[in-house]
């Protein structure tokens, strides 16, 4: 279906005529869709259409018609509005009290309250539960509805942009959300596609369109598309547009971003269509001035969002342990309730005193009914072991520590002015527990930027600026560099001058940087090596240039091609024009142009990883060469090969470095030596078996005898603090996963230079096509693997560690990196490994590895290697990016992070927190999220200590009111302990605690580990919880008695039972205020005033609760001048403290003994922090690895797939007609072989003729035929061997 399909082929029968439409038709057809090629309807969707199967409406090929939205409103396509919200105004409140009653606690409460509304059960008013239910679900729907208000925000800004429609004759700027499928829209230059269109026409030759697809696959190099050859006759005539009426016929709506099948007829004539003609959403039109385009998919049926995955409900690992532990004491209640009825009606029939009970309308002494009744008085008594203020202070907290990121000014990136920012409120303390990081590259770890930093010419190394004496010849360089860390070379960069090129080039780009002058005077004194190098990276690319405001713009297929023009265009070799015969050089502004003939372009793909070029000049044949280390220095001369061996030793330095490299190599031809070459290409175009590899063949056999000019050294510029970022991540056990839709030469030199893969690393690559083959080398890499961990040598990483510092420093920082393997996946083997029976292999291979990349992976691939993870690892999961193509990955990871860069804001509207730069990260994680985490976990186990320390005494209370369900406490106590006298405390801590500052977070990332092995709260600290404060419940209720027993008051009255309660709420708020002081590591002004201000908030309530004026209000108020009465006694003042000293004394020492025989090493850092004050972190210069004699990574980076060459040399690119591009190729070859080899079938015009336009080949001579060039869109398709026997074989080198 991807061929051009338009008129019947004159001279062919009927029958081949038939067949052609058949298979064409079939083509046409798409495959069934797999399950994961179509985005998946919610769950509640689903199930709703199981049972009502007839109401759901499956599209089995979508059918349009252009300009005619009567037939395609039939079908009921969706419209192009997009939704990220999770919400609307109808189900907002259905929903929300839906997520929000999926806690325990939660329907727990309402349970409760519906107890309480039962008349003659409950001793404490309904009200008492409803306004706090009420408030904790309020202040949760308020949170959710500004956390979805935001959403909403963005996606009206998103579905509001302009676009301008061709509509009922008339060209309308309508918004976004009012596209329909069958518009036809007009695009300009930089704006974003609209929906997914198939591409009429455009402004550039031939209809060509550049677009941008960083958002998509995360590449930033320009891809081309082209219409088929009868719609880009449109151009820009709106009478023709509006008239058109183009019917199409495709695949259904799917998440395939590299496929589209389809068919367009119009006037009488069918056309294949597919991917090469498509411009899906997301895209950015660039170089193009404007284009038209036919919607196919809108909205939720387009492609990116296909991709996009849905807005899921994210709750944290702490959520579901609360839901756990609250089942537990949910039980635990159970079992008190139970003791109470059992202990009723022992006591009912061994002393008959319990109060007949009114039931509704009558009263009964049944002791059975009664005990039933008092199961319900008890566990309203009782349901404080649950309190509901505990939710209320979880979002208070939550909210508290979102905001201190929101105003963290060392997360804010004034560059850009991006602050940080908490997108939700709900996930802080899971940024403590991170096991695995999935990380975008492009745009995430690195700037989208190309440099062209250093080279190498004839054994020199050029672009260093440590001084004239590195600028030498040989190894010595080699020995140079590791012995200087790279911090020194910055530093140097800093001081350094940089050189004004536009002092003496007109053309030189204002951004280019560069400091080494001896290069820049060699290229003005001539200098003939300099020359060479810079004149083939002048001649040797596929790059097509324009003129943009009178600057001169290189259009590339690769952003390395295009940063090695520019720098030839910036050292004086300036590329200014070419044709499909021709280059124009601007050398060191001569006056008039050079003019290189241009004979082949041996274009770059995918197994050669090389591109030649032959010109002729001044009758000089000369062959240019650039590509991997590895493939050129086996095809050098005898006479390279000294200088090879210092080329090596450089190009070792730069894929140290972590830069990307190419060798640059040339040949002298005789014009006999060619033209025999040419007649032997020719030869090889025209078989009829193997023909691409009679091809290379023909290709490496004139690239061979090469003699070495040099090397290049392109950084892909890392963000800032990359490298450093990644490394301490490391060090906190947190394995990094890259994602990448980049070729696998680029991910890897990447993964070195941002210190992801180290040379000291065992790196595996998974490049297999085939199910078997991608078993078969995960079975051998599991293999391997398990070998070397068994092995002494391995037994920890080598990744660099931290040195400088005292041996104690040293022996504390031992941090185990996990073993020294990294892993390499290709998309291709990805798609298989990720199979059913395959993706628990890949898992357990990948686990053991401290880093894996995947390249060339789709959005969808993506969020499948986040679910693999989250599913079956059950580890708490990170995924960031910056791009559309991310936002699969960040739904599904239980963090997304966004970056607001250059790709968007669609990661950033999709994502939990977002911010400016990939290194604050480390901040992020390390700092806010151990903190998060530690605050947390220190309030769930202090608020549990205290609530149960609370309820706990009542129980007691029990086994002395004959299981009454009377209460210890006044009403009024109750209502308020967890608000008043406990409740500002354990906020403060919450929210301000650190155990060890900021400064050592970075310093030890091992501190980071507690959060991932769940050390700080667990099943086991939480039943130590819970015995504390059983065991402070029964001290102070027990000494209270003892002390009690014989006292009396001053008038002679015993204390009483509401005296025996007021006091121990005395001892009470007194015990768990102190324990919390026990408990805070960073005391400040505000936790100072908390604690205290509680303590003595008793002092202050309880007098105004015990106040005559009142008694007895609201039924509340009932002890009446009780508090004077207890106050007044010294039996009091001595209580409350004894019952302290005996609450707390074996904590202290309990705690004293860890700290002294069992301490952990967040132990060992405080103590550390104590010895040496809270000093300013100054970082440790990092250890450099000296790199082994034998090893050598080859640095090579470059694009997988052709360049512009056959836009070249086709004349496609420039607007010329084909006709006129074939007479100069017929001119040019002809007058070369009649000269030299009259008798060649070369040399004759009449064997170079034209075929009819619709056979022409997928590239002409020049490029090589029978190659399919990936860049070309619409290119026609490889004839059949028959069709090339038929028309004669001399043709087909056309």
């Amino acid at each position: 279906g991807g061929g051009e399909g338009g008129g019947e082929r004159e001279g062919e029968g009927k029958k081949e005529q038939e067949e052609v439409a058949k298979d064409k038709d079939e083509a046409a057809v798409p495959e069934k869709l797999a399950d994961d090629d179509v985005r998946k309807k919610p769950l509640l969707w689903r199930m709703f259409y199981r049972l009502f199967p007839f109401l759901e409406r499956i599209e089995d090929r979508r059918r349009l018609r252009a300009n005619d939205h009567e037939f395609n409103r039939q079908f009921k396509y969706s419209g192009n509005t997009v939704t990220s919200s999770k919400y609307n105004v109808i189900t907002f409140l259905p929903l929300n009290l839906f997520e929000q009653f999926l806690r325990v606690a939660n329907l727990y409460f309402l349970i409760l309250l519906i107890i309480q509304l039962i008349p003659g059960i409950s001793s404490v008013p309904f009200y008492a539960t409803l306004v706090p239910l009420v408030g904790v679900l309020c202040t949760t729907a308020i949170k959710d509805l500004y956390d979805d208000t935001k959403r909403h925000v963005s996606d009206y800004r998103i579905n509001n942009r302009p676009a301008l429609v061709l509509r009922d004759n008339q060209s309308l700027e309508l918004r976004w959300r009012h596209v329909m499928v069958g518009d036809i829209l007009k695009l300009h230059k930089d704006e974003f596609v609209t929906a997914d269109l198939l591409l009429l026409s455009s402004s550039e030759p031939n209809s060509l369109v550049f677009i941008e697809t960083a958002e998509l696959d995360g590449e930033t190099n320009l891809k081309v598309r082209q219409p088929i050859a009868e719609t880009a006759k449109l151009g820009e005539d709106l009478k023709e547009l509006f008239q058109f009426d183009g019917y199409v016929e495709c695949e259904p709506p799917n998440n395939r971003l590299n496929r589209f099948v389809g068919t367009l007829e119009w006037n009488g004539n069918s056309h294949g269509i597919d991917n090469e003609n498509i411009l899906l959403r997301g895209c950015r039109l660039r170089n193009t001035k404007w284009m038209y385009g036919l919607v196919i998919y809108a909205g939720h049926d387009t492609k990116l969002v296909q991709n996009s995955g849905r807005t899921k409900f994210k709750r944290t690992h702490l959520d579901h342990v609360m839901n756990r532990m609250v089942f537990f004491i949910l039980g635990f209640l159970g079992a008190c309730v139970a003791v109470c009825f059992l202990g009723g009606l022992i006591y009912e029939f061994t002393y008959g005193y319990l109060p007949a009970i009114r039931t509704f309308s009558h009263y009964t002494y049944n002791p059975f009914v009664i005990g039933l009744i008092q199961i319900f008085s008890n566990i309203v008594v009782l349901n404080t072991f649950v309190p509901i203020s505990l939710y209320v202070s979880v979002e208070v907290i939550r909210l508290g520590l979102s905001l201190l990121i929101n105003w963290d000014k060392k997360m804010y990136y004034e560059p850009n002015d991006v602050p940080a920012i908490a997108r939700t409120t709900t996930l802080n303390e899971e940024l403590g527990q991170i096991e695995y990081i999935f990380s975008d590259k492009t745009g995430t770890l690195t700037q989208n930027i190309m440099t062209f930093l250093k080279c190498s010419i004839r054994g020199t190394k050029y672009g260093e600026v440590l001084g004239a004496s590195d600028q030498s010849d040989g190894p010595g360089a080699t020995t140079r560099s590791e012995n200087k860390p790279k911090l020194e070379h910055l530093q140097s960069q800093e001081t350094a001058e940089r050189i004004n090129f536009k002092a003496w080039n007109s053309y030189a780009d204002e951004d280019f940087v560069f400091y080494d002058s001896n290069l820049l005077e060699k290229c003005q004194t001539r200098d003939p090596d300099c020359d060479e190098f810079f004149r083939l990276l002048a001649l040797c690319h596929t790059v097509l240039p324009s003129t943009e405001e009178g600057r001169l713009v290189y259009n590339a297929q690769s952003p390395d091609e295009a940063a090695l023009v520019a720098a030839a265009k910036n050292f004086g070799f300036v590329f200014k024009e070419r044709t499909p015969f021709s280059i124009n050089l601007d050398i060191l502004n001569m006056k008039q142009d050079t003019k290189y003939e241009v004979l082949n372009i041996l274009d770059f793909n995918n197994e050669r990883k090389r591109m030649s070029v032959i010109v002729k000049y001044d009758d000089k044949i000369t062959l240019y060469c650039k590509g991997a280390d590895t493939i050129v220095f086996a095809r050098l001369n005898e006479e390279s090969r000294d200088l090879m061996k210092v080329t090596l030793e450089h190009l070792a330095d730069y894929a140290h470095e972590g830069l990307r490299t190419l060798v640059c190599a040339k040949k002298e031809l005789t014009e006999q030596e060619y033209l025999q070459w040419a007649e032997e290409l020719h030869e090889a175009s025209i078989t009829q078996e193997n023909r691409d590899m009679a091809v290379d063949t023909v290709y490496n056999k004139i690239e061979q005898g090469l003699t070495l000019l040099g090397a290049t050294a392109i950084e892909d510029k890392l963000q800032d603090g990359v490298p450093d970022t990644i490394a301490n991540l490391a060090k906190a056990n947190i394995k990094i996963w890259v994602l990448t839709g980049d070729k696998q030469e680029t991910a890897i030199n990447i993964g070195y230079s941002s210190k992801l893969l180290t040379e000291e690393m065992r790196v595996f690559i998974i490049d297999e096509d085939s199910p078997e083959g991608v078993v078969r080398q995960l079975h051998e890499t599991a293999k391997e693997m398990e070998g070397k961990l068994n092995s002494k040598n391995t037994a920890v990483s080598n990744m660099e560690e931290d040195g400088g510092q005292e041996q104690e420093e040293e022996e504390m920082d031992e941090t185990k990196l996990g073993p020294p393997f990294g892993i390499v996946l290709n998309g291709h083997s990805l798609v298989h490994a990720l199979k059913e029976d395959v993706k628990l292999e890949l898992l357990n291979t990948a686990k053991k590895c401290q880093a894996v990349i995947c390249c060339r992976v789709t959005p969808l691939q993506k969020k499948r290697v986040v679910d693999l993870v989250k599913k079956n690892d059950k580890k708490v999961t990170l995924a960031i990016g910056d791009g559309a193509n991310d936002v699969g990955m960040i739904k599904a990871a239980h963090i997304g992070v966004g970056i607001s860069g250059q790709e968007g804001q669609q990661a950033v509207l999709a994502s939990d927190y977002s911010f400016g730069q990939f290194r604050y990260l480390e901040r992020l994680l390390l700092v806010h999220g151990r903190w998060s985490y530690h605050r947390m976990t220190i309030f769930l186990r202090y608020f549990f200590y205290k609530n149960f320390a609370f309820t706990f005494s009542q129980f007691i209370f029990a086994f002395f009111c004959g299981f009454s369900a009377q209460t210890l406490y006044d009403s009024t106590y109750i209502a308020v302990y967890n608000v008043i006298y406990t409740s500002l405390p354990v906020l403060a801590l919450a929210i301000f605690d650190q155990d060890v500052d900021e400064d050592n977070c970075y310093r030890y990332p091992k501190l980071y580990i507690a959060g991932q092995q769940n050390k700080s709260f667990n099943s086991v600290i939480f039943i130590r919880s819970l015995v504390k404060g059983i065991y402070a419940s029964v001290v102070f209720y027990f000494v209270l008695l003892g002390i009690t027993w014989l006292n009396v008051f001053q008038s002679g009255y015993e204390w009483d039972y509401q005296s025996f309660g007021l006091a121990a709420s005395g001892a009470l708020t007194v015990i768990v205020n102190l324990q919390i002081a026990m408990d805070t590591y960073y005391w400040n002004p505000i936790i100072h005033v908390f604690i205290w201000c509680s303590i003595l908030s008793w002092l202050a309530v309880l007098p105004i609760t015990s106040a005559e004026g009142l008694f007895g209000l609201l039924g509340l108020f009932l002890y009446n001048g009780v508090f004077y009465e207890v106050v007044s006694t010294a039996n009091f003042w001595f209580y409350v403290p004894l019952a302290a000293v005996i609450a707390l004394f074996p904590v202290i020492m309990v705690r004293s003994f860890r700290l002294d025989f069992l301490p952990e090493f967040v132990d060992d850092v405080r103590l550390k922090m104590k010895k040496e004050g809270r000093k300013k972190f100054i970082p440790k210069k990092p250890k450099r690895f000296k790199r082994r004699a034998t090893f050598r990574r080859s640095g090579y980076a470059f694009a997988h797939q052709e360049g512009f060459a056959d836009l070249i040399t086709s004349g496609k690119g420039f607007g010329m007609e084909e006709d006129v591009v074939l007479q100069g190729h017929r001119s040019r070859l002809s007058a070369m072989f009649s000269a030299s080899n009259p008798s060649s079938p070369l040399a004759s015009k009449k064997m170079l003729h034209l075929p009819p336009k619709q056979m022409t080949f997928d590239a002409p001579f020049p490029v090589g035929p029978g190659r399919t060039s990936l860049a070309v869109p619409g290119a026609a398709r490889t004839k059949t061997t028959a069709e090339v026997h038929e028309e004669g074989a001399e043709t087909a080198v056309l």
